[in-house]
């Protein structure tokens, strides 16, 4: 079956178009919202060659693709066009309101927000982890050309980020995403950074203004943003229709922008640092234990949806911190599948089962872990266990070291590990980090290996 075969039949089995309110996709999956989930049907489409899985988390109906998912949905948008209106923004139109619980809604909107640049915000922290790594070894220098075009392309997505989850989150609340990209902008521009960095006062008819450093920060943009979809959304009931392509977009930015740097970037900044401090204040009671316990429940809080409510988390210490221990406990768990995966892929007897689990392992190392999840591990429950017992100790040893992930976000992998580098160069913190990866692959491994048994031709097609 070709992407296009694929894409005609997940559309029909979904219910058809004219169930489907709205359609994106991540790395792997296609994340759809549907009118009425009842019509879609489930067990048809996980049957389908080339669909790894369902997941149904968040108020999302999520179907599990992999590597491919992009030229799937490319394929799918053509179906659910209609008169070449661009499709993701009139399927958006169309969504539903107010038949999803606060949490669903919650994971909903940190999903959209999150889920467009999650692949460019690894591949900026992978490049600034390899930068430190080059520095560190002499092959380049801090002053050469040639770091600083490459640190410019690693650090612009950070630096700029309020203009990115401008414009993202302004899809998100249904308001103009220009403009919030523009507010976004606002908050970063020259002049108003270097009033920060000279330590100036700056007033607003009359009002003082709380000068903060805006640059890789999450919360005061998303809660402007907010903002601007309840001033635009006034202003479009009480200005005239032939004057609102000016005076709505102008009296936006008149609101908005003055008001964001008076009231809402302060307090929202501030909610950050005490939200940074909280977390770390919990993680530092005991981080083997906190190690032990995340690293244990990670993969499955991802198979529901649940890590979506700590991206923003790893974000928001990297940008009021500048590191985040938290991720660097749940690193290992990506290594942990990968472990399990492998036993199996050693222990299988069925020469179709071996050709998966290989595949998934690679892309496992690449920090891609749904092949292995719904291809190896959870069809094989008891792997799945070993892969997180592994984990957990991993998780354990990463706290007990206080590793640290720096300046940036890394999904996965083998390319994300120099993200783990301080720039004071390798230390007891990255060696502790290095060891942890290598202990939830080991013991995921030998687990596995001691526990479950291979997979054989008749069980495979059992399974199918």
């Amino acid at each position: 079956m070709n992407d296009k075969e694929l894409a005609s039949q997940i559309i029909e089995l979904v219910g058809g178009k004219q169930n489907v309110t709205s359609l994106i996709h991540c790395v792997t999956r296609l994340r759809f919202h549907l009118k009425d989930e009842s019509k879609a049907k489930t067990e048809d489409i996980k049957s389908l060659e080339g669909v790894m899985t369902v997941v149904k988390s968040g108020g999302q109906y999520q179907v599990v693709i992999g590597e491919n998912v992009a030229n799937v949905y490319e394929n799918i948008l053509p179906f659910l066009a209609v008169n070449d209106v661009d499709t993701d923004q009139k399927i958006a139109a169309n969504e539903e309101k107010g038949k999803t619980s606060f949490f669903n809604s919650a994971v909903q909107i940190l999903s959209s927000l999150f889920t467009p640049i999650l692949g460019p915000l690894a591949a900026s922290g992978i490049l600034k982890g390899f930068l430190v790594l080059l520095t560190l070894t002499d092959i380049v220098t801090e002053k050469s050309g040639t770091y600083m075009i490459l640190y410019a392309a690693a650090d612009a997505l950070f630096y700029f980020l309020p203009i990115l989850l401008g414009f993202s989150a302004a899809k998100v609340f249904k308001t103009n995403q220009y403009m919030g990209a523009i507010i976004g902008g606002a908050l970063v521009y020259p002049t108003m950074v270097a009033a920060y960095n000279s330590g100036g006062q700056l007033n607003f008819l009359g009002l003082p203004v709380v000068l903060m450093s805006y640059a890789q920060t999450l919360i005061p943009i998303i809660a402007a943003v907010y903002f601007l979809s309840i001033v635009e959304k006034l202003l479009n009931r009480i200005i005239p229709k032939s004057l609102k392509g000016i005076f709505v977009p102008l009296l936006c930015l008149v609101i908005v922008v003055p008001v964001t740097f008076l009231v809402v970037g302060p307090i929202t900044n501030t909610l950050s640092q005490w939200l940074a401090d909280v977390v770390l204040a919990i993680y530092g009671v005991f981080p083997p234990v906190a190690g032990f316990l995340l690293a244990g429940i990670w993969q499955g809080a991802v198979l529901l949806g649940l890590h979506w409510a700590f991206i923003p988390v790893f974000l928001n210490n990297i940008a009021t911190k500048g590191f985040d221990p938290i991720n660097a406990m749940l690193y290992c768990t990506v290594f942990g599948q990968v472990g399990a995966a492998l036993a199996m892929f050693i222990k299988a007897k069925d020469h179709k089962f071996k050709e998966l689990s290989l595949t998934a392992v690679i892309s496992g190392f690449l920090g891609i872990t749904e092949p292995i999840i719904y291809g190896v591990t959870i069809p094989h429950k008891k792997s799945f266990i070993m892969a997180s017992i592994g984990s957990a100790f991993g998780g354990a040893i990463a706290g007990f070291s206080s590793a640290k992930m720096y300046g940036g976000f890394a999904s996965g992998g083998i390319f994300g590990i120099p993200m783990f580098i301080s720039k004071s160069g390798i230390n007891s913190e990255f060696i502790g980090f290095i060891l942890s990866l290598i202990v939830a692959f080991t013991v995921a491994l030998v687990l596995t290996l001691l526990t479950v048994p291979g997979v054989k031709a008749t069980e495979l097609k059992s399974e199918q």
